[in-house]
């Protein structure tokens, strides 16, 4: 009886298994090796070492901070809540059609349309803000406008694609309702869909005029406006002191834009 015990081991995996696993981690490492190898190449070692004093050195110039300097910097933090708002409700107004044209069960056209519409909403995601900041500061000029237009292009995809997301998963029972008292394509969007995926597109504009509120801080980097401009002005003349109260301006303007989110979303649900 102990015999047969002994021969009926369990085991995870078969003899087979465990050498593929065993393979696949030693290739895992050589992959992670060479990477790190490729990544490090033009490294220079003594400024990585030396970085925690440099670090150091410059939190000592940056205290203590520029208090009067807070007195320049609401024109710019007004422009930069701007940007996030306006780009954020034109990325919205032109995100929602193109979701419903890209969502399978509101588009025209599956062939024609819908590829369409899911390219510009993977030409959005995949081109970040300050990319897109970059193409039109040399195309309008410097100034809020561009950094208007680049949130909106950038908020497309991010709104479109969970928005045509939620269209597909709405409740066909009540489309399929609405249809059957004769309704026209256009009232069974309106009273059909449309208020199924309300709360979710406002819950989704929230969030992304949550996330340009961060990205409109950093793009007057490159002149898009906002109190971006004002940073890589203190960055570029060394003046630390200003830089640590640039900082604290853009974590407090990004705390209040998490506390009004969470207001909103506990609104909403």
């Amino acid at each position: 009886m102990d015999t047969q015990t002994d021969s009926l081991n369990w085991r995870k995996r078969s003899s087979r298994a465990d050498l593929l696993n065993f393979v696949g981690w030693i290739l895992a490492l050589a992959l992670i090796s060479w990477a790190f190898q490729v990544m490090t190449h033009d490294t220079i070692w003594s400024f990585v070492t030396d970085a925690p004093a440099q670090a150091a050195d410059i939190g000592a110039r940056m205290m203590p901070p520029d208090w009067p300097y807070v007195r320049q910097l609401l024109w710019p933090l007004w422009e930069t809540l701007n940007m996030a708002t306006l780009g954020t409700l034109l990325g919205t107004l032109i995100a929602t059609p193109i979701a419903f044209l890209a969502a399978h069960n509101t588009t025209p056209s599956t062939l024609f349309i819908r590829p369409i519409a899911l390219f510009m909403i993977v030409a959005s995601r995949s081109i970040n803000s300050l990319i897109w900041a970059l193409l039109l500061v040399a195309i309008l000029g410097p100034g809020v406008l561009a950094g208007i237009i680049a949130i909106a292009l950038r908020s497309i995809g991010f709104i479109g694609k969970l928005l045509y997301e939620a269209i597909e998963e709405i409740d066909a029972r009540q489309v399929e309702a609405i249809s059957s008292t004769g309704a026209s394509k256009a009232q069974v969007m309106a009273w059909g869909v449309f208020p199924q995926v309300a709360p979710t597109l406002v819950g989704i504009t929230v969030f992304r005029w949550d996330i340009n509120i961060r990205e409109s801080t950093v793009l007057g980097l490159v002149g898009a406006g906002g109190i971006g401009v004002k940073l890589e002005s203190a960055l570029g003349t060394l003046a630390w002191p200003k830089v640590s109260v640039l900082l604290l301006a853009i974590f407090a303007t990004v705390l209040v834009s998490e506390w009004l989110t969470a207001k909103v979303r506990q609104a909403l649900i």
